[in-house]
């Protein structure tokens, strides 16, 4: 068993600077200072930002005397304008830096909009497509501090945003490897009042990165073994943060899961993703609830072509029935455990899009690293198997 002393404290480079750590948020004022900034732009989504974490977050610059600016305009699946608004508020604060604070809309939306300062082009034309990423103009950075609240999409470490494109109605992967954060300050303390639903559905989005990744025929070798790795310390710590909020080991265990399989993804993800994106730009709906829901669903029909895989996990993993129906019965127990839904009804998700949502899922980047090739008919069957008609 994997475990995490919750008193450990340790600074490791990924290249990412990372701060690892109870208490860490502490250092914040020096951190900025460390990377030659005066004043930062503090940047979180507008639910956190009402919260007494941010507060505290803000007061520790306070505390310091630090000159710092904040924007809150970000809601669940930020959008392209959010981020030009954004950047709007960087320039007119005269800011030099941001500090991305919160779960995956809050360091995504920080991050895109760090990228977005110095450029001339829409953030469209970066979508993580061929070679779309060369088009960035690279001669000036702003620095990003990157403080995760959730243990999920790992951003913190990620080299990428999701932003909605509401006038096309989807979403896209802005990709480029300047987004990389600075210094990221993985600080458990900040994640101990995640609520259980939340905790449950981030959670499992970051099983779902090294799930997906693991299984991908792509080959990345290095990215399979970071994959692996998040996988044994997420079978253990998820359900323990789940059931004690407080369990500082397991949120410390989770943070550090969900950067590994974050890293790891640049292997490649699957139709959970694909699927998730699509319905998240059709829906409106939340992304991790979306990924945990349709995880075992998707693991399932991966089985044929994944059972290799999928049968060496079961044996790392320890699970009773070492094959691939061994870690879908895993999945759909945990799922059971941790309170997510079976379906997406409960989302109030009907059939009534299916069409659009089918289109968008064929068209997303994720769909192409799937095992199982996607068709129209499958991705169709998939759906169907988890919106109820």
């Amino acid at each position: 068993m994997f475990d995490i002393p919750p008193g450990l404290s340790r600074n490791w480079s990924w290249p990412t600077d990372i701060r690892f750590g109870a208490g860490r948020l502490a250092e914040l004022p020096d951190i900025v200072a460390g990377l030659g900034a005066r004043n930062p732009l503090f940047v979180t989504d507008a639910g956190l930002a009402r919260l007494p974490l941010a507060a505290r977050a803000l007061a520790v610059l306070e505390g310091a005397g630090l000159a710092h600016g904040a924007f809150t305009d970000i809601q669940p699946n930020p959008t392209g304008a959010q981020v030009s608004a954004g950047v709007e508020a960087f320039r007119a604060g005269g800011h030099d830096a941001v500090i991305a604070f919160g779960g995956g809309s809050g360091l995504d939306a920080a991050k895109a909009i760090a990228l977005m300062v110095h450029q001339s082009r829409p953030i469209w034309d970066f979508e993580d497509v061929g070679d779309n990423w060369t088009r960035v103009d690279t001669s000036a950075r702003v620095p990003v501090v990157a403080l995760p609240t959730t243990a999920g999409t790992g951003s913190e470490l990620g080299r990428s945003s999701v932003i909605t494109d509401t006038a096309r109605h989807r979403k896209m992967i802005i990709f480029h490897p300047i987004m990389l954060p600075h210094v990221a300050v993985l600080d458990p303390e900040l994640t101990l009042d995640l609520p259980p639903a939340l905790t449950a559905s981030t959670g499992m989005d970051a099983l779902c990165h090294a799930l997906e990744t693991w299984i991908t025929p792509n080959f990345h070798p290095m990215a399979d073994g970071l994959a692996l790795q998040a996988l044994r310390m997420i079978r253990t710590a998820l359900p323990r943060a789940f059931a004690d909020g407080q369990d500082l080991g397991a949120r410390a265990q989770m943070l550090v899961a969900s950067g590994m399989a974050c890293v790891a993804l640049q292997k490649g993800l699957g139709a959970v993703h694909a699927l998730s994106h699509a319905l998240g730009a059709v829906h409106d709906a939340p992304h991790g609830l979306l990924n945990a829901i349709l995880l075992p669903h998707v693991i399932g029909f991966n089985r044929a072509a994944a059972e290799p895989r999928l049968t060496e996990l079961a044996g790392l993993l320890d699970l009773p029935e070492r094959s691939g129906a061994g870690v879908v019965a895993w999945l759909a127990g945990l799922r059971d455990t941790l309170g997510i839904p079976e379906t997406l009804a409960p989302l109030g998700i009907d059939r009534s899009r299916l069409e659009e949502t089918v289109n968008l899922a064929l068209a997303d980047p994720c769909a192409a690293a799937n095992p199982v090739p996607l068709t129209r008919d499958t991705v169709a069957a998939l759906l169907r198997a988890v919106i109820p008609g």
